[in-house]
């Protein structure tokens, strides 16, 4: 079984830490260890090094070397440059295809948190296992919502067809994107759907036969390229073809055109959160709302609900009589904010470039 995670978003959410030089999947949000060295880590050991693939862009190629050193370097697959999801996944399904077409296929992320690790793993090898009878399907794995949030997506769970080892696998009745707040309260009340990870199993053949079927721009490009592939002008060759494709997301391209008797659904709690914010990280970690959520030198009186990180080890914060805020504190700038007004840090961000601050991002 192969493993490619996904590791080329921006992740200004998560300013000023997270950079365009240096996003947020890169950088030491939990713990010493960046959330890509976890999302290798905890599919260890039951994926060789070998068998797990990181797709990124070519800027961040000597961070992810520097970051994941046992993993091959034909392992790496690099974008040129952005073109959203389902470029990004058709080149890299169109690659292990040609080693393997039917062999199982972990999609994974790799700005995400799993608490629940050993579940995790006992889902990818059901899942796995589902695969490699039929490679001609696609098991989602969906985490049960633990509130209605209208920020993720949902995957519609119809009637159990089989049990193994305590985990349901189910019918795939469709996907729903990001619900308005009254739809996502019905949905979570309803038990019928799950969060929407991004994370599935399949195979790469299959997925890649979809591409031909359902985009086929994407699918001939990404063959024209591939044709090249392993060749010496393969580099150049994909740096001057990749962008010739639309822009669009996987989930538009391919998902939401599944036929529903070719998909099966995982859902269990595996303690997943997406950290593509601070509010999000606070969420992730806290274990009560009104507790706080610190990494570095603080200092605290009296503050609840807060989220306070320092990443400069010269410096110490000290914050009293505070709640509901962000602090995080970087070598060049300190973001101090309410953690219902991060919509307008993202805005604020958005206009430094072409002035005196667009070295912040």
């Amino acid at each position: 079984m192969k493993a490619i995670i996904f590791a080329g978003g921006s992740g200004m959410r998560l300013w000023p830490l997270s950079r365009k030089k240096s996003p947020k999947q890169f950088e030491r949000i939990v713990g010493n260890q960046s959330t890509l060295q976890l999302a290798v880590q905890r599919l260890l050991p039951d994926f060789d090094y070998s068998d797990i693939y990181i797709s990124t862009n070519l800027l961040y190629i000597d961070i992810v070397k520097k970051q994941l050193p046992k993993i091959p370097e034909s392992n790496f697959l690099f974008e040129p440059e952005k073109k959203d999801v389902a470029p990004a996944i058709a080149l890299a399904m169109g690659i292990v295809s040609r080693l393997d077409p039917n062999e199982p296929v972990a999609i994974l992320w790799s700005d995400h948190l799993v608490k629940q690790v050993a579940l995790f793993k006992k889902i990818l090898k059901l899942a796995g296992s589902e695969i490699k009878k039929d490679p001609n399907k696609i098991v989602f794995i969906a985490n049960k919502p633990r509130f209605p949030s209208t920020n993720l997506g949902y995957i519609h769970i119809g009637e159990p067809i089989s049990k193994e080892e305590n985990i349901n696998m189910y019918k795939f009745e469709g996907l729903k994107y990001k619900p308005n707040e009254e739809t996502a309260k019905k949905f979570f009340e309803s038990k019928k759907y799950g969060w929407n990870l991004g994370y599935f199993v399949t195979s790469a053949g299959f997925i890649y036969n979809y591409f031909q079927r359902l985009a086929p721009n994407i699918y001939n490009n990404t063959e024209a390229i591939l044709k090249n592939y392993g060749k010496a002008n393969y580099q150049s060759f994909l740096k001057e073809n990749y962008g010739k494709v639309e822009s669009i997301n996987f989930d538009n391209a391919i998902l939401e055109n599944l036929d529903k008797k070719d998909a099966y659904v995982i859902v269990e709690e595996i303690g997943w959160s997406d950290v593509g914010s601070w509010e999000a990280l606070k969420e992730a970690l806290q274990i009560k709302t009104e507790e706080n959520v610190t990494n570095g030198r603080v200092y605290l009186d009296n503050v609840q609900d807060s989220l306070i990180y320092n990443y400069d080890e010269k410096k110490v914060i000290v914050a009293v009589d505070l709640d509901e805020l962000i602090i995080v504190n970087t070598h060049d700038a300190i973001l101090i904010t309410k953690k219902n007004s991060m919509g307008k840090v993202k805005n604020i961000i958005a206009s430094f470039p072409g002035t005196e601050h667009e070295g912040l991002i």
